[in-house]
Parts: structure tokens; C-alpha cells; sequence
């Protein structure tokens, strides 16, 4: 166990728990929206559809499960003291849900007061959440690159909705904004400024404790966030008179800067002292696949510009980097820390009259790896289904069907815990 963890401070188990169990459910109306409106959505970026699956899937699969985890990894791994968890968790996460509930059906009705009332909740619940975590994580004496990684994260949250308040204000009002362009940045700080830097700081930590790899390099772990970031500053200032050529540059380099951290990742895996391959490896090993695939993707776009301009090839990248990327390395994730979580608690409870049941028991091995080739098998289709669009509807049932899967599974585990908590009562 890694000797810098600080239990004592950890929240209690309600506070992430009402992040991680919601999170999949948005994956599931992700994909029964793929479902219902076939491949329209799938055909541009920028159709009403597709917008709002995006966003159901980046401000409600990811979002909840990245809020639920900082707040519980932020105390534990850095020592950083959150201010009332259970209240924050309380009053932001009901929030959460209700804005992404209006912005989802602002995108599919264009009315202007849905933009309006979805730009309050995230405003209100993510500037709450930002100052609650910004505070524990800029006071805390830890000094780490898990540590500035997640300062830059938490910068790359308040930039992302700063621009997505300003984009819904912009559809709401009609106003002169340049909203493709903004689009695009406010894209690129929640990918890569929020979503990617979160996970390079987490992976930095749990990676070698959980998968028993080398540490990564100190080098590269402090080099990704900073470069990340100050390509992340150079790609805000493109839209305003800069030649695609510089653009491309600028994005390239990015995605170069991604695929480091993927590649070491990969890298250091194979050099893991337990060769068994468990489940959350397999789901971070693919997370990390997807991220250099991302990178290649991209490299073939610029080099054959005819297809690089097919409206098809930006839904191939954000599928790649949302769905392959992202939600493939949080459902991995889960597995690891619903699990976890539970056996300390319990562990704590149990004291020295009992063992608690074991991680494996919480949720069997042979469940996590059939959701695991369930979740593969929707990448894959999803993928397909972009150049193939007879196969979205089939894609967004299977993906629809491995995220109710995985949230199945993270209650079964829930129950588990309260099963073991009531017998140990009892007993007592």
C-alpha cells in the first residue's frame, strides 16, 4: 500500500458514492439517445443530436465520476483537507444533475431559457466545487507532480466552464460571438486542460499502487502538464487571425504531448512485477491505445486533407477521446476504487474481530471482464458506426447496455458493504 496515503482524512463513502453511482446512467441515455435518433447523430459534430449526447456523456458520465473522485483523492493522496465533503457533495451533485438535464434538452429544443437555467447550475455547482477543492488542493504542503497536475486540472475545469457559460449565453441571446471558434477551445480545455490532466495526475499515483509498475519518470511527470498547458494557452489565441498551418501545429503537438504520457503508460504496464492481467488493467491499457490512436487519427487527417474535411472525421476523434479515452479509463477505474473503498471502510469497522470480504468479492473478476468485453465490443461499434451508419442504432443499445452494466455492478457492490456493515453492527 502506498505509504503516503492519509485515511484518517478520508470522506465518508456517501461522498463519492452519489457521484460514481449516477455517473453511468448518463452513458446509458447517451447511448439510447444514439438509439432513437440513428445516424444523424453520428453524421456531424454540430448537429443538435449529437451535441447533446456529447454532453450528456462529458458533463454527466465523466464529470460526475471525476468530481466524485477528487473529492475522495484529494484528502487521501495529497493530504489536502476538503471543507465539509459531505455538505459539498450534498448540495453540488444534485445540482450537476439537474444542469446537464437542461443543457441536454436546451441542445434539442434550442430554447433559450434552458441555455439560460443550465449556465445558473453549472455556474453555481461547479464555482462552489472549484473553490472547495481549489482551496485544499493550493493549501496542502504536499509538493508532487500528482500535485501540480491537479492544480491544472482544476484550472482547465473553471477556464472549461467559463466558456461553456459564455457559449450558452452566446445560443441563448444570438449574439456575435465567434461560437464555432470557441467551440473549439472550450473543447480542448475540457479534454485536455480537465479531463486528460486529471487522469495524467491520478494515473501518476495509482498506476504504480494499483497495477505494480515502475513509478513513472519524473521528468516526463512534471514536462506533460506543463506543456499541455501552455499549448492549451497558445490554442486559446488561435481563433483570432492565426493560419490553419499553425493550428495544425499547435493541435498536433498536443495530441504529441498526450500520446508521451500514453505511450510511457503502455511502457511501464509491460514492466509490472504481477504479469496477471486483471480487469482494470485491461480497461487503462485500452484507454491508453485510444489515446495514441487519437494521435495517429489526427496525423492522417492533416496528411490527407480530403478526409481530414469529411464532417465525419472530428466525430471520429471526439469518439475516440470520449468514449475510447476517457469513459473506458473511468469505468476501469471504478473497479478499482468502489472496490477499495469498500475493504477500508469495512476494514475500519471490522477492527480486529473479523475480515472483511475481500476487493475480488465486492465485485467478482469474471463479471468485471465480461462488462469489460461488452464495453470493448460498443467502442468498437461506435467507432465502425461513424463511417458505417447503419450500425448506430445497434452501437448505441450495446453501449447503452455495458454502461447499465457497469452501474449494475458498482450497486452490487454497494449492497455487499451494507450487507457486511449491518452483520458487524449487529454483532456489536
Amino acid at each position: 500500500m502506498h505509504s503516503n496515503l492519509s485515511f484518517e482524512q478520508a470522506p465518508p463513502l456517501s461522498v463519492p458514492y452519489r457521484f460514481f453511482l449516477t455517473a453511468p446512467w448518463f452513458g446509458v441515455a447517451a447511448g439510447l439517445l444514439l438509439a432513437f435518433m440513428g445516424e444523424d447523430m453520428l453524421a456531424s459534430r454540430w448537429t443538435p443530436a449529437a451535441l447533446a449526447g456529447t454532453h450528456l456523456l462529458v458533463a454527466g458520465f465523466m464529470l460526475q465520476a471525476m468530481c466524485g473522485a477528487l473529492l475522495q483523492f484529494v484528502p487521501v493522496a495529497t493530504g489536502g483537507n476538503i471543507w465539509q465533503p459531505g455538505w459539498v457533495a450534498a448540495w453540488v451533485h444534485p445540482l450537476l444533475i439537474i444542469a446537464v438535464g437542461l443543457l441536454v434538452a436546451a441542445f434539442l429544443t434550442q430554447y433559450p431559457v434552458l441555455f439560460m437555467a443550465a449556465s445558473l447550475g453549472f455556474a453555481v455547482a461547479l464555482g462552489f466545487y472549484a473553490v472547495v477543492v481549489g482551496v485544499a488542493l493550493w493549501r496542502t504542503p504536499a509538493q508532487s507532480a500528482t500535485i501540480v497536475a491537479l492544480r491544472i486540472a482544476l484550472i482547465g475545469l473553471v477556464v472549461t466552464l467559463g466558456l461553456g457559460v459564455t457559449l450558452s449565453l452566446g445560443l441563448a441571446y444570438q449574439t456575435d460571438l465567434p461560437l464555432l471558434a470557441l467551440t473549439d477551445v472550450h473543447a480542448a480545455w475540457g479534454l485536455g486542460g480537465w479531463a486528460l490532466m486529471l487522469l495524467a495526475g491520478v494515473a501518476y499515483f495509482v498506476v504504480p499502487m494499483f497495477q505494480l509498475t515502475p513509478a513513472y519518470p519524473g521528468w516526463l511527470a512534471r514536462g506533460v502538464p506543463l506543456l499541455l498547458l501552455a499549448l492549451l494557452l497558445v490554442w486559446s489565441l488561435l481563433p483570432f487571425g492565426y493560419p490553419d498551418g499553425v493550428r495544425q501545429f499547435v493541435l498536433l503537438s498536443g495530441l504529441g504531448t498526450a500520446g508521451l504520457f500514453a505511450g510511457m503508460t503502455l511502457y511501464l504496464q509491460g514492466r509490472r512485477r504481477r504479469k496477471v492481467s486483471d480487469t482494470n488493467l485491461l480497461f487503462f491499457r485500452t484507454a491508453m491505445l485510444s489515446l495514441v490512436a487519437l494521435l495517429f487519427s489526427a496525423l492522417l487527417f492533416v496528411a490527407l486533407p480530403d478526409l481530414g474535411n469529411d464532417p465525419r472525421a472530428p466525430v471520429w476523434l471526439g469518439m475516440l477521446a470520449v468514449v475510447g479515452v476517457f469513459v473506458t479509463s473511468i469505468n476501469g477505474m471504478l473497479y478499482k476504487i468502489v472496490p477499495f473503498l469498500n475493504w477500508l471502510h469495512l476494514q475500519r469497522l471490522c477492527g480486529l474481530n473479523s475480515l472483511p470480504p475481500t476487493m475480488n468479492q465486492m465485485i467478482p473478476e469474471r463479471i468485471m471482464r465480461r462488462q469489460f468485453y461488452l464495453h470493448l465490443t460498443a467502442l468498437a461499434c461506435l467507432l465502425v458506426a461513424v463511417w458505417l451508419p447503419i450500425l448506430a442504432r445497434p452501437a448505441g443499445l450495446i453501449f447503452a447496455l455495458a454502461c447499465a452494466w457497469l452501474g449494475v455492478n458498482l450497486v452490487s457492490a454497494l449492497r455487499v458493504y451494507l450487507r457486511f456493515r449491518n452483520r458487524i453492527r449487529a454483532a456489536a
